[in-house]
């Protein structure tokens, strides 16, 4: 969705290639919404940067900044010569009621950011460091209503991407990977992981949750 002109000459900001948005651990307090080009979005892991995303027309970075106070995850790089809309806290109101379409799509998408904060401290909560990479593994099954569980289910993700969302040291997680493909309940590749039986660890992981509440 591109919203018009009028918008832009309001809220409209451009970068050129490779120019910083905002950068990792400073204060936010804007979000922004794509209107050209594309934006990756980074982070600096055991002392490289990674890239985590890449954003393009359409989609809205930086929104943690109207729900919580907090200080920027990651840092936010235009690829291309892009053209975004700049919105604080301030302005939100006005812009939700001028722009109902865009009011629904940031409402689904703050709704999934909340709902993925809730599911990683399940996963964080869990003790045991291999039912917590399995329990990783059940949340990007769920994400996919397409997959059919009682199948293999290829997940596309990366070990340096599972231990983000485990907590861990991408160290830890590798051994724990490397075991389970050794007991054949996964295959593991650069790029996906192929689990044999998720219903397997969905029980083991919900038999684990219910002792620890027990």
């Amino acid at each position: 969705m591109i919203l018009d002109n009028q918008l832009f000459d309001k809220f409209g900001v451009e970068y050129s290639p490779n120019e910083i948005i905002f950068c990792e651990f400073e204060p936010g307090n804007e979000f922004y919404f794509i209107q050209t080009g594309r934006v990756k979005i980074v982070k600096i892991i055991n002392n490289t940067e990674k890239t985590v995303d890449i954003l393009n027309v359409g989609d809205v970075f930086g929104e943690m900044a109207i729900l919580e106070e907090q200080p920027r995850s990651a840092s936010a790089v235009a690829m291309d010569h892009v053209k975004l809309l700049k919105f604080r806290r301030e302005n939100f109101d006005a812009l939700l009621q001028g722009n109902p379409q865009l009011a629904y799509k940031l409402l689904i998408i703050f709704s999934k950011r909340i709902y993925d904060a809730k599911r990683r401290l399940m996963i964080l909560l869990l003790d045991e460091p291999q039912i917590r990479v399995m329990d990783v593994m059940n949340m990007l099954s769920e994400q996919d209503p397409h997959l059919d569980l009682q199948e293999a289910v290829t997940l596309k993700v990366t070990m340096q991407e599972v231990a983000n969302w485990a907590g861990m040291q991408v160290g830890d997680v590798q051994k724990i990977l490397t075991h389970l493909n050794q007991l054949g309940k996964i295959e593991l590749y650069a790029d996906k992981i192929i689990v044999k039986n998720i219903r397997d660890f969905q029980r083991m992981v919900n038999s684990r949750r219910k002792s620890m509440f027990a």
